[in-house]
């Protein structure tokens, strides 16, 4: 092998490797408390710290002292509980608690949600967090007191409740373990208390008055004069002027919820056909609920849309906060249970998975109530429905202890000494580390992993018979439109795995600063994505993410065809001297971003906006007016100039370019004549990467495969005509049933074989010389 070789493939590992991250931060690419900590003061979660100790534990902590004295313990939210906000990824919150128990400082280091993106001012997230600071980790108020009173910010209600949650619960977690604030710290019963699991052997129908009256369905019922006077209690005088209108003895919610997984409650719920199928449904161990309401308010929320979250309710048991998407949901129309009252919404919502709910253990369903207090601000409050599933229902078996006792030899058993009573082993103290929640995240997305799956696999068979496919035009018509809507509805606006040249710029951060694959995966279809294009790169080049993946790309492709098809919309042909000194506008521009994420990449990503993957597919134009009208504005443009973005700005697709001269195949198949003199496929090239003498510009190819298909065509290339007409002649001639007069004056029409150039999306395909 030689030296050039070597370096070739050296060079396509590294970007191979390179495509395959996701598009996180510096700070995400590392995840521990320890790089958080180096870009902070300790004054700014303890202000009278001067100083932070060395990582203690696993999750770690890190002390914090003024002077010698210890007044604390640093910790990040995410290391200790479920901190995974709208956008399926961590919000990262460092809170400082002190030796009470007492949260004394808490900072917001990283996230990716993009409501906190998209223009809610930095210091309403800010101030909401400092409201935390001084209360009590042991004596959790206001995140989970029935009718207490939340300063949510408007518009963020989802990220901002985790936020809340995480950093209330973290603390708790750190004060147990840690034994704070007379807190005694977990330990490991020598022998392990009975086992207790949910009885699925009990399978009794039961009505609803006894199922209401053992505990199998808890109610929250709330008047609209409860509701009113709990405004009036929280103080916020904007929702105290305006009042829940109607009576005060009127419903305002009447809230009940059953743990329906339980066969007995489930049966007698569903009845017997809705629970078979429900549990069918369900994986070995996934736990269902069932809420049902009636009343003036809606636990779905009207803002709720397929593929959102719902957002006013959330199951809460120990340091789990759950929360509920649509694939989680199911509507039913009534209960089957004798004697049930009828209700206006009856929801079943399946645990995901990933996330563990105990059915046996207590839980909790938090439900929010929210009043408009403005044009765009509302009050919040949250309400408890507290659940326990009977005791009837649940199965006690104590589990065997097996006692591996090491072999000590007799003159080393008499210096065993005994711990002190009370004081537990460091092998006693527990604290199990919940499942790593990349793995939790990839198996709640199997489907949309299946589905993605399946579309790369669809991809990649129509690259290898792509001759076969491009010679059936209308059919390759139609086999491209179908993928480039499935790839910007599904794949863009649905799923938003919009791939983004921050995920290149991260790269090299992370050969700096260190990075964890934990955080890599925690976006699986990302993952998945930026892996099928690494390997498509060997094969053809960048035209498989370009011309097929690419949301954005996608949705100028389809837009530019609604233009001219419907609307007629004159294309511009830029001249072959100016575009050519277009291209390297994107080359510039990676460069730039390039050099500016070596110096900071939080600024590159900034700057990075030059994109408008995020305003366009990302937030599906749900952005401040600057970031839409500069997306729009690239919209418009490709409407004269088919991909106008992906010619000359994108600088993803320079990015890409580069790998692009190792492909190590050619599928483009070219003629001697092409170029030289038949222009056809230059001048119909949508994205004009064909030199005039006929050369491909693999940097510039998206793949499209129109080139190809106009290679086959027998009434588009001159040459295939050349090879039709030829072929019919001989045919017309050695057919004794042919008209001599009728084919001959057909084929006296004939060209004389000289082959010409032919116009741009022309009809005359052959510039004919009449004899």
């Amino acid at each position: 092998m030689t030296g050039k070789v070597r370096l070739l493939l050296l060079t396509f590992t590294v970007i191979a490797m390179t495509c395959m991250l996701p598009a996180v931060s510096s700070a995400q690419q590392t995840a521990n408390l320890d790089n958080f900590l180096a870009t902070m003061e300790p004054a700014q979660v303890f202000p009278e710290a001067d100083r932070f100790g060395p990582l203690q534990g696993s999750p770690p902590v890190v002390p914090a002292y003024r002077g010698d004295r210890l007044l604390g313990y640093a910790f990040l939210n995410s290391d200790f509980v479920n901190a995974v906000g709208y956008s399926g990824k961590p919000i990262h919150i460092v809170v400082g608690l002190d030796l009470d128990g007492t949260i004394a400082g808490a900072r917001l280091v990283e996230h990716k949600e993009p409501i906190v993106l998209i223009g809610i001012p930095e210091r309403r997230i800010t101030a909401f967090i400092d409201g935390f600071i001084g209360r009590n980790a042991l004596r959790p108020s206001s995140a989970t007191d029935t009718g207490t009173s939340v300063d949510i910010v408007s518009g963020a209600t989802v990220t901002v409740l985790v936020m809340g949650d995480s950093i209330m619960r973290s603390a708790g977690r750190v004060a147990q373990l840690r034994g704070l604030g007379g807190a005694q710290p977990e330990v490991t019963a020598a022998i392990p208390p009975p086992a207790r699991t949910l009885d699925l052997t009990t399978e009794e129908i039961r009505d609803w008055e006894s199922l209401v009256g053992e505990g199998s369905l808890r109610r929250l019922h709330l008047t609209v004069g409860d509701i009113n006077e709990a405004f009036v209690r929280s103080g916020n005088e904007a929702a105290v002027a305006r009042p829940e209108p109607g009576e005060p003895d009127s419903t305002f919610i009447d809230l009940y919820t059953a743990l329906v997984s339980a066969p007995t409650i489930g049966r007698s719920l569903l009845g017997e056909t809705a629970y078979d199928r429900l549990r069918k449904r369900l994986k070995p161990g996934q736990q269902a609920i069932l809420v049902a309401g009636n009343g003036t308010y809606s636990f779905k929320g009207s803002g709720y849309v397929r593929g959102g979250i719902f957002d006013r309710i959330e199951v809460i048991q120990d340091q789990e906060t759950i929360r509920f998407r649509d694939r989680n949901h199911e509507r039913i129309n009534q209960i089957a249970a004798d004697e049930a009252p009828r209700f206006q919404e009856i929801s079943i919502f399946a645990v995901p998975e990933g996330t563990e709910l105990n059915p046996v253990e207590p839980w909790r369903l938090q439900l929010l109530v929210q009043r408009s207090v403005g044009a765009r601000d509302k009050a919040f409050l949250t309400f408890d429905v507290t659940y326990q599933v009977p005791e009837r229902y649940v199965r006690t078996e104590q589990r065997a202890v097996v006692a591996d006792t090491p072999d000590i030899p007799a003159e080393d058993a008499t210096n065993q000494a005994a711990p002190p009573q009370g004081i537990p082993s460091p092998a006693q103290i527990t604290g199990a580390p919940d499942q790593p929640l990349w793995q939790r995240i990839w198996r709640s997305s199997t489907v949309d992993i299946a589905i993605l799956g399946t579309s790369l696999g669809v991809l990649t068979g129509i690259f290898f018979f792509q001759h076969q496919l491009v010679k059936r035009p209308r059919l390759y018509d139609r086999v491209r439109l179908a993928f480039l809507t499935f790839t910007l509805f599904w794949l863009g606006w649905w799923v938003t795995a919009q791939l983004s040249v921050v995920n290149v710029l991260t790269f090299t951060n992370a050969l700096i600063t260190g990075f964890s694959w934990d955080y890599f995966l925690l976006s699986p279809l990302v993952f998945l994505l930026w892996s099928a294009v690494a390997v498509s790169m060997l094969f053809w080049a960048r035209g498989a993410f370009c011309g097929w993946l690419c949301p954005f790309g996608a949705l100028q492709e389809l837009t530019n065809r609604i233009g001219r098809t419907f609307f007629k919309v004159p294309q511009i042909r830029v001249p072959w001297g100016l575009h050519e000194r277009l291209w390297p506008i994107k080359y510039i521009i990676f460069l730039g971003l390039f050099g500016l994420s070596l110096y900071s990449l939080t600024f590159a990503e900034q700057v990075s906006e030059v994109e408008p993957f995020k305003t366009a597919i990302v937030l599906r134009f749900v952005r401040e007016w600057p970031f839409v009208t500069f997306a729009v504005g690239l919209l418009v443009a490709n409407l004269f100039i088919e991909r106008f973005f992906c010619r000359y700005l994108c600088s993803l697709g320079a990015a890409l370019a580069i790998p692009a001269r190792l492909r190590m195949f050619d599928w483009l198949r070219r003629y001697r004549e092409c170029g030289n003199p038949c222009q056809r496929c230059a001048n119909e090239c949508p994205v004009q990467s064909i030199h005039p003498e006929g050369h491909i510009n693999v940097n510039e190819c998206i793949s499209c495969m129109h080139c190809q298909m106009l290679y086959h065509h027998e009434h588009k290339c001159p040459v295939v005509i050349q090879k039709r007409l030829k072929r019919e002649k001989r045919q017309a001639m050695s057919s004794p049933t042919a008209q001599p007069g009728g084919r001959k004056a057909e084929i006296s029409g004939l060209p004389d074989g000289r082959l010409q150039a032919v116009p741009a999306r022309g009809d005359d395909l052959l510039q004919s010389t009449k004899e």
